[in-house]
């Protein structure tokens, strides 16, 4: 993750090495100017950022709407508010009395929207904010938590040495509309076999089954089946890769 932490380290790094930088602006010790937080990483040699704007395009969701992040768990007025939307007058403020339409709300969230991999998990703060936005029919900026969520999966997988990697069909809308996936298969490596290919799960009545909304279901040939299809290309996809377009 590269944010303004990382980027006052960059210039302390500098200093360190020429304290006659100091005092300097970022052009005059030879560093980018930070404009915004990224992710930045390297796939095959070839360096790529992904930003909320990536995030935006890549999932054709407009990068703007309601948004709450590092709650205070103890004080935050949201406390009370998500309680009255979703345990209020209900037998209990455990899961199992949580109405059948915020159920699959959750279901949604930990698969889909917030994923943390493995199974079900208890909502943070953050997370009932957004579902109570969604309940609330409030538009929510979904890239600007996709791009937060990834942060935290990637601080999660520095503390705990944990290998979750969320949303892997967006990273790969993502490298394939960036060129990347171009590059690698002129190079002879962009197959199957080499990428180790995977179709994620679906939410479908099967799930509802699982959950206790409904009791029975019966599939059928209609229903929704995994599927490769490949995206058309944006033409005005923006560059995730600092190298010059292949």
């Amino acid at each position: 993750m590269y944010d303004k932490e990382a980027a006052k380290l960059e210039e302390i790094k500098k200093i360190n090495g020429d304290p006659s930088l100091k005092g300097k602006s970022r052009a005059e010790m030879g560093l980018e100017e930070f404009t915004r937080t990224e992710i930045r990483s390297a796939v095959m040699g070839i360096h790529i950022s992904i930003t909320e704007e990536i995030i935006a395009r890549a999932s054709r969701c407009s990068n703007e709407g309601k948004f709450q992040w590092n709650l205070n768990n103890k004080t935050s007025s949201w406390i009370q508010t998500t309680y009255d939307a979703f345990h209020k007058e209900r037998p209990s403020n455990k899961y199992k009395d949580v109405q059948k339409e915020h159920k699959v709300l959750h279901k949604l969230a930990q698969e889909c929207f917030l994923p943390k991999g493995g199974g079900t998990y208890t909502l943070s703060l953050e997370h009932k904010v957004f579902l109570y936005f969604l309940v609330t029919f409030e538009k929510v900026n979904l890239p600007r938590y996709m791009f937060h969520h990834m942060i935290w999966a990637l601080k999660e997988s520095e503390e705990d040495d944990k290998k979750h990697i969320p949303y892997g069909r967006l990273l790969s809308e993502i490298f394939y509309q960036g060129g990347l996936l171009n590059v690698l298969r002129q190079t002879g490596v962009e197959s199957d076999e080499h990428l180790r290919t995977v179709t994620g799960m679906f939410i479908n009545g099967i799930t509802l089954r699982y959950i206790g909304i409904v009791k029975k279901f019966v599939k059928r040939e209609s229903d929704l089946k995994e599927s490769q299809i490949v995206s058309d290309l944006m033409i005005d996809f923006p560059p995730i890769s600092k190298q010059d377009i292949p």
